[in-house]
């Protein structure tokens, strides 16, 4: 981060510029700041404090006009009271605060997030794998991950690898998403129609999950659009205030067969 002049230890014949200088004038994220050692922590507050900072081998402080953002996975706060992180530190970074919740706390995000991963985990791989099965989403949307999104990929990068078509299914799933039980929602035993109540609510929720789109929602569902269409009317489902069928320029699905 600080950068190094020649000569500051062995092998080093040159000035090496750290990523305060790269960053001089723009933005440096600092990820995982609370897991940085207490030694690194009094450097960076002598940063924000005064914008100045020594490479390693300087004798003269070097100006820098660098604004921080910085991320953790941890709780500050709990690592203050502990001696672990510095309460100076803590003030300085903690101006603005933006909480990002947890993967298991916004479920309609993974449909997204599992596009975009695949696009980025099998780019120049060789590999084409465009999207999972309605199955396979199913069983993501079921998962709490306890280690947030970079589980998601994790899970996805195997299935990937495991998978020789370009669609994911069960299967290639790692072993404990496959063996892992499914939840049920317990109907009301005053509920006339329970199945019919936890099958609205699952097509409710694809239909949400795609703005409304019912060829999408059929997809994803496994079903012919007609036959969500006869579910829609029968279950009494209101179209959500987006309907994918108002939609003008987006990319129509193609047809069932």
């Amino acid at each position: 981060m600080f950068g190094a002049r020649a000569g500051a230890y062995t092998g080093v014949t040159r000035d090496r510029p750290g990523r305060l200088a790269a960053a001089n004038g723009g933005t440096l994220l600092v990820d995982e700041i609370g897991d940085a050692p207490l030694a690194v922590q009094v450097k960076l507050l002598r940063v924000l404090q005064e914008r100045v900072y020594e490479p390693l081998g300087e004798v003269r402080p070097v100006p820098c006009d660098v604004r921080f953002i910085t991320a953790t996975h941890q709780d500050l706060e709990a690592l203050v009271n502990s001696g672990a992180f510095r309460r100076d530190l803590y003030f300085r970074v903690n101006v603005l605060k933006v909480e990002l919740p947890p993967l298991r706390d916004r479920k309609g995000d993974i449909p997204l997030l599992v596009r975009r991963s695949l696009a980025r985990l099998f780019q120049g791989r060789g590999k084409r794998v465009v999207g999972v099965s309605s199955r396979v989403l199913e069983i993501l949307n079921n998962y709490d991950y306890p280690g947030n999104i970079r589980e998601l990929e994790n899970i996805l990068e195997h299935a990937g690898v495991m998978c020789p078509e370009d669609i994911i299914e069960v299967e290639h799933l790692p072993e404990k998403l496959r063996l892992k039980p499914r939840k049920f929602t317990v109907p009301d035993q005053a509920d006339p129609d329970p199945l019919d109540r936890i099958q609205a609510e699952y097509i409710r929720e694809a239909l949400e999950r795609h703005d409304g789109h019912r060829g999408l929602t059929a997809r994803e569902l496994g079903m012919h659009r007609s036959t969500l269409n006869r579910k829609i009317r029968k279950l009494g489902l209101e179209p959500p205030a987006m309907d994918g069928r108002n939609l003008r320029g987006s990319k129509r699905p193609p047809k069932d067969d």
